[in-house]
């Protein structure tokens, strides 16, 4: 399988020595002591951090594979070149290669850089804090930036053009499928309506939008009403449960045997794929009978990871 974007950008150093970005990430990382537990890092390895990021489960895993021989390595992969970019300052010093590619890609990025298999993979679904707060991608609900919502500013199109050319039958099938929203006819009808007269262009013109179509959404909600729209929009623009389904079975052929895979997923879109993956592989052994989740100190700290669900399988 090609490379969607021929070959990925890979900084080969194994030990970074420049830092190049001037924001630092805030991302806070997701259950990282459960993490470190169920991977069992341990010197000399090599393991593949899929989903970088803010580069916290990165450090950690790099830290813990690190040997004075120079065997130990992490291979973090992230289609967001802002990520990679973070990383290259933040992981200074650590065996790391950084690839701005998808995880779909692991077998093509394992070839370039000589490790065909490995003894982990981790993979964290969720949307870093670094991409919800920067107002020019859209993630934000509030954000008075474009309706943008990739990973990869030049990769596939901007939300905003997906929801101006799809019919109202589409938008409701979309929003209904990646989001699971039972309002999804009402807000397909009311984008539709709404661009005829005003093209929609900003998050914070669909959040309204959206906002004013789910009965109740005033007040006593735990989430934002805009929240499975948005999330409809992201994983469409993003192909997100197709990178998912494609990299679950391809990841197997490149672990070594009694090497894991870590599955961090933050909706049940992506926990049904891993489940039925893993039920239909007879060479993953689930380690995880149920999802580890975070405990209430954890989500006192970072509220994002309330709604995580760590899986864990191994190669026979």
């Amino acid at each position: 399988m090609p490379f969607r974007n021929g070959s990925p950008h890979i900084l080969t150093n194994r030990l970074l020595q420049a830092a190049v970005a001037d924001q630092p990430s805030i991302h806070v990382p997701v259950m990282p002591a459960e993490v470190v537990e169920w991977l069992s890092p341990r010197s000399g390895q090599v393991l593949v951090d899929g989903t970088l990021g803010g580069g916290g489960h990165a450090r950690l895993l790099a830290e813990q594979v690190r040997d004075p021989a120079g065997q130990g390595l992490l291979i973090a992969l992230d289609r967001d070149p802002e990520a990679i970019e973070r990383a290259e300052s933040a992981l200074l010093g650590l065996p790391v290669i950084l690839a701005h590619a998808s995880f779909r890609d692991l077998p093509e990025v394992l070839a370039e850089v000589d490790h065909r298999q490995v003894d982990g993979v981790l993979l964290d679904l969720g949307l870093s804090s670094d991409q919800l707060d920067d107002r020019r991608r859209g993630f934000s609900f509030n954000s008075d930036g474009p309706l943008d919502l990739r990973f990869d500013p030049d990769e596939g199109e901007p939300a905003w053009k997906l929801i101006e050319r799809l019919s109202v039958e589409h938008l409701t099938k979309l929003i209904s499928r990646y989001g699971e929203e039972r309002y999804s006819p009402r807000i397909a009808r009311a984008i539709v309506d709404r661009r005829r007269r005003d093209p929609i262009r900003t998050s914070a013109e669909l959040a309204k939008l959206v906002r004013q179509c789910v009965p109740g959404a005033r007040g006593g909600q735990s989430i934002d009403p805009a929240t499975r729209t948005f999330q409809a929009l992201r994983i469409a623009v993003n192909e997100e449960l197709t990178a998912l389904e494609i990299a679950l079975r391809r990841i197997p052929d490149c672990l070594r045997a009694g090497g894991r895979l870590a599955v961090i997923s933050f909706h049940s879109l992506e926990d049904r794929l891993v489940k039925n993956a893993w039920r239909e592989q007879e060479v993953m052994n689930v380690l995880t009978r149920r999802p580890i989740r975070p405990g209430e100190e954890e989500i006192e700290r970072n509220p994002r990871a309330r709604s995580a669900k760590l899986r864990v399988a191994e190669r026979r």
